[in-house]
Formats: C-alpha cells, sequence, structure tokens
C-alpha cells in the first residue's frame, strides 16, 4: 500500500440531509447523497491520520471501524471541523497516550479558546481528552509520511490544506476553499490524487463552486480529482454540469488506493 484515503464525511456544514428540508437530495434513496460533515482519513505503511474533528466523528469512527488514530491534522476551526475533538477520549483510553494534534498557530489558539476545559486543571480520570497541540510553520514528517501544509483562502479566511507523500504516491486534501494562491499552486501542481472542496453550482464568497473546483483541478494537472464538502445542492447522480472523466464526486465511505 502507498496510500490510503477513506471520505469519513463529504458534506458542507449542515450535513446532508438537512433539518427541516424536503427537496430532492434530502429525500434521496441513493446512499451518497447522505453526508456526514467532511473529514477524511489517511493511512500509509506506518501511519494513520485523521483529518478535522467534525461533529460527526464518532459516527464516522464507528461506521470506519477505526481503532487507532496516530495524529489529527486540522484545516481550520470552524464548528463543523472542531466540534468531535472530545472523542478523541477513547483513542487515549486504548492507546494509552496523548494524540498529536497539528494545526496552524491560529487554529492552535482557537482550540484552546473552544475546549478550555482540556487545558484546565480537573476532570481527571478520562473526562477529557489526552492531546498535544503542535504548531504547523512548514513541512513535517510522521512515520513514513511527508507532510506539506498548503494555505488556502476560505473567504478572506486563511486555512491548510495539505499534501501528503510517501514513496512516489501522492495525495492532496483541500476543502474549504475560494483560492489557491499561485504560491500555493506550486505545491499542488503534478499530485496524482486531489480533494478539492466544491459546494454548489451557485456562487458563494467562500467557497469553490463546482465549476470553478472543475478550473483548479485543471490548472493543477491532477491525475484524478475528487470533489467533497458538498451541499444538498448537489445530486451525486445528477450533474448539473458534465464532469471531465477524471472528475468525480466524492461519497462517505469511498476508498482511494493511491500508490
Amino acid at each position: 500500500m502507498g496510500l490510503r484515503a477513506t471520505f469519513l464525511g463529504t458534506g458542507t456544514s449542515t450535513g446532508v440531509p438537512v433539518i427541516a428540508c424536503s427537496c430532492d437530495v434530502c429525500r434521496s434513496s441513493d446512499g451518497r447523497n447522505r453526508r456526514l460533515r467532511s473529514s477524511l482519513l489517511v493511512e500509509s505503511p506506518e501511519v494513520v491520520l485523521w483529518i478535522d474533528t467534525t461533529p460527526d466523528f464518532r459516527q464516522q469512527a464507528l461506521r470506519q471501524g477505526v481503532e487507532r488514530i496516530d495524529a489529527v491534522l486540522f484545516t481550520h476551526a470552524h464548528a463543523d471541523h472542531i466540534f468531535g475533538l472530545d472523542d478523541l477520549r477513547v483513542f487515549n483510553f486504548r492507546q494509552r497516550a496523548a494524540i498529536p494534534c497539528h494545526g496552524s498557530v491560529a487554529t492552535l489558539e482557537a482550540l484552546r479558546r473552544t475546549f478550555a476545559y482540556i487545558f484546565e486543571p480537573g476532570c481527571e480520570g478520562g473526562g477529557k481528552p489526552q492531546i498535544e497541540l503542535v504548531p504547523v510553520t512548514g513541512g513535517f514528517r510522521l512515520g513514513d509520511l511527508e507532510v506539506q501544509p498548503v494555505p488556502v483562502f476560505h473567504g478572506s479566511l486563511e486555512v491548510l490544506g495539505f499534501r501528503f507523500t510517501a514513496g512516489s504516491a501522492s495525495l492532496a486534501y483541500v476543502t474549504d476553499c475560494s483560492r489557491i494562491p499561485v504560491t500555493s499552486e506550486d505545491l499542488l501542481t503534478g499530485v496524482d490524487t486531489l480533494i478539492l472542496g466544491a459546494l454548489r453550482y451557485r456562487s458563494h464568497p467562500t467557497h469553490f463552486t463546482v465549476e470553478e473546483a472543475i478550473a483548479a483541478a485543471q490548472r493543477l494537472a491532477a491525475r484524478r480529482t475528487f470533489l467533497t464538502h458538498l451541499s444538498h445542492e448537489v445530486d451525486h447522480a445528477a450533474p448539473r454540469i458534465e464532469l471531465p472523466p477524471e472528475v468525480a464526486f466524492a461519497h462517505d465511505g469511498l476508498v482511494l488506493e493511491v500508490d
């Protein structure tokens, strides 16, 4: 195995179905239109990485049968990407160790504020997760995996994507994104497998549309691209625009092998 990526969730912040919505996608019987909040599991022969602890973390871990997490990578600190953090406690019990959590300095500061109880005295005996905050300031290595942070913009907010390399295998994950700076395009160009956020077909101030994501993937010359962070406007089986042969919608539970 070079790299394996499992889509734990492919939905936007509301998930799909959306609460109290009766649109065709929210009522769809197509399992690919049922989307938990966006998250990815990345595995190499030596390392198991989890990207973003969504509010659906527990359900995602149970559904995929995840038994170990060596590290967590955070793209940013919006609620749909961090609010499952407390459920890391179970992996502390199993692994008898703190779990490294990597993110930008701003993201780690937000985690400290949002989950203040983790870093304060008290609640010992398993009442709070044991984590180690690790600032991401450049490329780093986890076991046999090279990790390159890729700064992109989510509206005016700088967030992180990540490029992973193990041997000749390369994979990049860029979710909440509306602009990729030229310097970051250089970090992504030629990646074998690209996972890119594409919220909907209509314009949005902080996310790529499907059309914009396709154009970005073509600029980056990815061999194949999977679109994620999809809203309930996207019907998996009925795209409103024709997708190029190298581009596809991702769905929850999809597993990619990258060699």
